[in-house]
């Protein structure tokens, strides 16, 4: 099979038939994963989403395959991570190598303890497939395929879009609208703005490639490998016995000839030898470093590839989008139904706009790295790759593309520290996941002990803490308990600590004692109240 191919029905709208334009709350704009994560928030959340898409189908090829730790979380809180980790192929280690010889092993996720894995592999149309199952289950998800974005005009209160279909073009209202519609989006475009950045002077065969092997479920890094002087490649496992394979190319290579078979079969044959290999997908790449200046415009605000662009290398693109979608959906929610202060929605362009730039910088780096330009960065880069072996500085110094990790944010929304705490749970981060013991013995997992909004975390400690309405409280030693001491050792966690986490899971404040004024106060300022 060279292509999947998922085909799903244009179906007319009552929209299409009324007198005026229909007004929405949130008008999603394009059916990816991002969009469709983002959609799938807003559901959870209590917030009715019209989901838009130009096609009526998946588009082909694997394309981005690598889901990381954070974005399966993400997932698995829209109850959408079961089936794509089941089906992906699981993995953490990672191995670069200078010609033949490997100079550098690495483990994403040493400890254990934690639900998510480091990274799945996943053909990014198997993801998209279940996402629009879960989708079409939703009932506050109108999901309209053949539904073409023609015109977008804001206004002070939201926003007016054209919408091109089978049947003609009709018109809706949004108090918002969500460009999630990729790197050439036309909503970008009909409101005339432009990325800046950088685009890379090299070029990228991707190749996946259906074969039978035995080569463990790795991250494989050549610089120089025998089969491909002079450039780089890599190779990983997906599911169904296809593997991914990037070859370096160079800038001079013509995008037109070198995805023809002819060109392609006797690269990946240097490569792999005498094994026998069917071609599934072909496609040419550059690396681009790019974002729009500012992610909101009014109330049209930007997600994913249609806000930002980095290399491929790293799982940057497709993860940090998760993370984009988690981000809006729940801070508009609370401003949708009037709980958020009047700064909380500008920190969307704070805190994804700061993750933005880091993932920018490492995807820079990780650039610079793979493709050193002149005489000095190609012997800089031999020199780190010689050294690897035997100096753990150096190994640090290696970049075959820094994974992706979620963004530490530094925002108004978090309270500093009143007390010292050590661990690995940090202000602004993602809280890492523990196993728990739940009541009557079963195993289970700190994050799925989440609510979706606000949850204090408690240290059993005697007398129960009353926190603030609206905030759900989950108290560790009591209806769970922390058998394994995983929560106590990432959280520095004594008898009587609190803890205080977004509805994205990432914390905002925390305390040795429970006081119910200061978790008040932290509470109005991560909603927005920065002066509350």
């Amino acid at each position: 099979m060279t292509e999947q191919r998922y085909q799903y029905e244009y179906i007319r709208s009552p929209d299409q038939d009324a007198s005026a334009p229909v007004r929405h709350p949130v008008v999603m704009v394009g059916a990816g994963p991002v969009g469709m994560t983002a959609a799938l928030d807003f559901a959870r959340r209590g917030v009715p989403v019209v989901l838009l898409d130009d096609s009526n189908r998946i588009g082909e090829g694997s394309r981005a395959i690598c889901f990381s730790k954070r974005a399966l979380e993400i997932l698995d809180r829209l109850g959408a991570a079961a089936w794509p980790v089941a089906k992906g192929v699981t993995w953490q280690i990672g191995k670069v190598f200078w010609g033949d010889d490997m100079v550098y092993r690495f483990d994403l996720l040493p400890e254990s303890g934690h639900k998510m894995p480091a990274f799945i592999n996943l053909q990014q149309y198997y993801l998209e497939a279940h996402l629009v199952e879960r989708c079409l289950a939703e009932s506050r998800i109108d999901l309209r395929w053949n539904n073409r974005v023609v015109g977008v005009d804001p206004d002070a209160d939201g926003a007016r879009i054209d919408i091109e279909t089978p049947d003609g073009i009709y018109r809706l209202d949004a108090d918002y609208v969500i460009a999630a519609d990729g790197a050439k989006s036309p909503i970008r475009d009909m409101l005339g703005l432009a990325f800046e950045g950088k685009v890379f002077e090299d070029r990228f065969l991707i190749a996946d490639v259906r074969m039978e092997a035995d080569y463990p479920t790795e991250r494989w890094f050549w610089f120089d490998p025998l089969f491909h002087r002079g450039q780089s490649a890599l190779l990983h496992r997906q599911p169904d016995n296809v593997w991914r394979i990037d070859l370096q190319l160079g800038w001079d290579a013509d995008p037109v000839e070198e995805v023809k078979p002819e060109n392609v079969v006797p690269r990946l044959r240097r490569m792999l030898g005498d094994r026998a290999f069917e071609l599934e997908w072909v496609s040419i790449y550059t690396f681009q470093c790019r974002r729009l200046r500012r992610f909101m415009h009014g109330r049209v605000i930007f997600v994913g590839d249609a806000a930002h662009q980095v290399s491929p290398f790293g799982a940057r693109g497709a993860n940090s989008g998760v993370e984009d979608a988690e981000n809006i959906a729940w801070k508009l929610s609370l401003v949708l139904r009037g709980e958020a202060g009047p700064g909380l929605l500008a920190t969307y362009e704070a805190e994804r706009g700061a993750a933005a730039d880091e993932n920018i910088r490492h995807s820079t780096r990780s650039t610079d790295f793979i493709t050193p330009k002149g005489p000095a960065s190609i012997a800089f880069r031999n020199a780190v790759l010689a050294l690897s072996p035997h100096a753990p500085f150096a190994q640090r110094m290696v970049n075959s593309g820094r994974l992706s990790r979620p963004c530490t944010y530094d925002t108004e929304l978090t309270t500093a520290d009143e007390d010292e705490f050590a661990g690995s749970a940090r202000l602004g981060a993602p809280i890492p996941d523990a196993p728990l013991v739940e009541e009557g013995g079963n195993a289970g997992w700190l994050l799925d002990r989440l609510s979706n909004g606000f949850t204090l975390i408690n240290v059993a400690n005697g007398a129960v803490p009353v926190g603030p309405a609206g905030v759900d409280l989950l108290t560790i030693g009591e209806t769970v308990t922390d058998a394994a001491g995983a929560f106590t050792e990432r959280f520095d966690a004594t008898p009587g600590a609190c803890y205080l986490v977004r509805p994205d899971q990432h914390l905002c404040a925390r305390w040795r004692r429970f006081d119910a004024a200061k978790v008040t106060a932290a509470l109005a300022r991560a909603k927005g109240h920065v002066h509350g």
